[in-house]
């Protein structure tokens, strides 16, 4: 017979992917991840084999409850205007708690490069299903005649993407919030018809 699980998995990945996105991979040691989650080592290993394997399950739950949030937003009954404002709005989140670590999949990319492939292709699912969510939502903006149609829906999305990216790392640069806000403001500025 099988010995129990001594120790809730979720909960520990939970955990792991918040200590990620606070210290980094290369400087969260497997102490830091045993005193967080407060699960030996040994058991630890048994589930996520080693650190890098732990990183990347906790990239993956960071994707799918991101994805999640912003598949929740895009699905509401409202202007798609509304819309990518509240996508703006939870991806810079003005919580204390999540302040200034920026985006984990952004400080991902910006440490490994394309250094791992694994994690690399993680990182680009992430852009990959945020920009076909953004699309989708510019795409019924354009129908609507509330957002320019200068350029297609999915040259709109890949910019709109990748200038929240660069807030999310304006963020964690530290760069005042007036700043990153009149980025933002022009940013959508662009988007008017």
């Amino acid at each position: 017979m099988s010995r129990p699980r001594e120790f809730d998995i979720d909960r520990a990945l939970h955990q792991s992917m918040e200590l990620f996105w606070t210290k980094g991979f290369k400087s969260t040691s497997f102490e830091d991840l045993t005193r967080t989650t407060q699960v030996k080592k040994q058991s630890l290993y048994c589930v996520f084999e080693d650190k890098r394997a732990l990183f990347l399950k906790a990239l993956a739950l960071y994707r799918v409850q991101t994805i999640a949030v912003l598949e929740e937003l895009s699905s509401q009954e409202v202007s798609p205007l509304i819309k990518l404002e509240a996508i703006r709005d939870v991806t810079l989140c003005r919580s204390n708690e999540t302040h200034g670590r920026g985006c984990l999949m952004v400080n991902s990319s910006l440490e490994f490069g394309t250094g791992d492939e694994e994690v690399t292709r993680e990182i680009e699912m992430m852009f990959t299903e945020v920009g076909q969510i953004l699309e989708k939502v510019i795409r019924s903006g354009q129908e609507q005649q509330l957002i320019t149609t200068r350029h297609t829906s999915q040259e709109l999305a890949e910019y709109l993407r990748n200038a929240l990216l660069g807030a999310k790392i304006m963020e964690k640069s530290g760069a005042p919030r007036e700043r990153i806000d009149a980025v933002l403001r022009t940013t959508f500025a662009l988007l008017a018809p």
